[in-house]
C-alpha cells in the first residue's frame, strides 16, 4: 500500500470517528475524567471532524487540501487552548493540559499529511 493523502485521510478519519465514539464510553483515556478530557460537544467535534476527512478521502475529493485546511484548525485549536483559562475551549469543549499537547501533534500530523503527501496513489 501506498502513503499517499487518501490513505492518511482513511486512517486519521477512521481514528477521529474511534475516539468520538470512545469519548461516549466511560473509559481512563478519553472522557469527562480521562486522560484527555471530552464531553459531547468535544466527541462531536470528533466525529465530524473524522466523517468530513473521511467523506473527502474516500470520495477522492481534495483531500490533500481537507488534510491541510483540518491542520490549520488544529493547529488554531492548539494556540487557543494554551491561551485559554479553565477546563473549557470556547465555553463549549471540554479540555486539558493533555488534549493542548494532542492537539499540537495533530495538527503536525495532519499538516505533514495534507502538504507532504502525494494527493494520488503513484504508480510502480
Amino acid at each position: 500500500m501506498d502513503l499517499n493523502a487518501k490513505t492518511a485521510g482513511i486512517v486519521i478519519g477512521a481514528v477521529f470517528v474511534i475516539v468520538g465514539i470512545v469519548g461516549f464510553i466511560p473509559n481512563p483515556l478519553v472522557s469527562p475524567t480521562g486522560l484527555f478530557a471530552v464531553n459531547t460537544a468535544h466527541n462531536l467535534v470528533h466525529l465530524l471532524s473524522g466523517a468530513a476527512i473521511l467523506a473527502c478521502a474516500l470520495s477522492g475529493v481534495a483531500t490533500a487540501l481537507s488534510l491541510q485546511i483540518f491542520g490549520i484548525v488544529y493547529a488554531l485549536v492548539a494556540i487557543l487552548g494554551f491561551f485559554s483559562h479553565g477546563p473549557m475551549l470556547l465555553g463549549l469543549i471540554r479540555v486539558n493540559h493533555a488534549d493542548h499537547w494532542l492537539h499540537v501533534l495533530l495538527a503536525i500530523v495532519i499538516l505533514a499529511a495534507g502538504f507532504l503527501l502525494p494527493g494520488e496513489r503513484r504508480t510502480a
